[in-house]
């Protein structure tokens, strides 16, 4: 006889019930949200006026308290904490907005979440300059981009540093340096670091995607600099429209190498490491025009489907 199966009914109940249970226990354990402003005081309680009063009453109850608690005026150890109240309730009542949040925050406790950030955006948010916050972020966001590149920079170097063409070209590079002698002393170990210094520019060539970290392409540096940036933008544009759109002047080498690398999706970094016969060759292509584009293509087309 086959009886029914609620085992699964009753799980889900059961994990229905404990979700339910644990929250309705964060929200009676959440704090209430009057008390972000005043603590646990009543803000209109400790000035002795009620919420209804208007800007004179509490001012005129704040001056009197603040005499009555000022540690100057009172020794008592306990004046120098009800001044410091009095005076917190009275910059929260005595500005309009802010007290009207107060307000909203006594009569929509429920709102919790909602009354805390109206608060902390009105007693951070406007005494907090813009100007320094924007620095302050630049600096940030440049700090995290620097360590970035300079962490990948060193794994690069050491990992190039592990390759035989570095060591053979160490090996080299000493005993170029000793005559074809190789020095077995106690120095040898200081010699190794003059040269690995010496190797270090060359090595930065070789590492591409990899790039010693420069300050000026921080994102910090280069907002700072982009009117400058975007102005030297434009008087390139306006003096290549000149040059090659008003008087059709034949391109330059270094501009004609622009187009084709344009052309080519082809890095600067990478067209440095070119030989230069490949280069005067793309560049006499003129691969910037559709047509010679076109007819490359196809070559280099031709050329792959011959070495297979």
């Amino acid at each position: 006889m086959a009886f029914p199966s609620f085992g699964k009914k009753k799980l889900q109940i059961s994990s229905s019930s404990f979700l339910l249970c644990a929250l309705l226990l964060l929200i009676l354990h959440l704090p209430n949200s009057v008390s972000i402003y005043c603590d646990e005081d009543d803000c209109y309680d400790l000035l002795g006026v009620s919420q209804n009063a208007n800007s004179s009453e509490i001012k005129r109850a704040y001056y009197k308290l603040s005499l009555k608690y000022h540690p100057d005026k009172n020794p008592d150890p306990e004046s120098k904490k009800l001044f410091v109240k009095v005076a917190n309730a009275y910059e929260i009542l005595k500005d309009e907005s802010t007290r009207q949040q107060y307000d909203y925050a006594i009569a929509h406790p429920e709102e919790y979440f909602y009354n805390t950030a109206r608060y902390y955006q009105a007693y951070y948010g406007y005494k907090t300059d813009a100007r320094a916050v924007l620095v302050g972020l630049l600096l940030l966001i440049s700090g995290f981009q620097y360590l970035n590149h300079w962490t990948r920079y060193t794994q690069a170097i050491s990992m190039v540093k592990k390759t035989p063409a570095y060591k053979n070209r160490l090996k080299a590079l000493e005993l170029e340096r000793t005559g074809g002698i190789t020095n077995k002393k106690k120095g040898h170990k200081q010699l190794d670091k003059k040269v690995l210094e010496e190797l270090s520019n060359e090595l930065e060539l070789q590492i591409q995607g990899a790039e010693k970290p420069s300050v000026w392409k921080l994102f910090g540096v280069q907002f700072l600099l982009l009117p400058y940036i975007l102005g030297k933008f434009l008087v390139w544009k306006a003096l290549w429209f000149w040059r090659y759109q008003i008087k059709k002047n034949p391109y330059s080498w270094d501009d004609a190498s622009y187009l084709t690398m344009n052309s080519l999706n082809i890095p600067s970094n990478t067209w440095q490491t070119l030989d230069e016969g490949v280069k005067d060759d793309l560049v006499t292509r003129r691969l910037w025009e559709k047509r010679n584009m076109e007819s490359y293509r196809a070559d280099m087309r031709k050329e792959s489907k011959r070495r297979r």
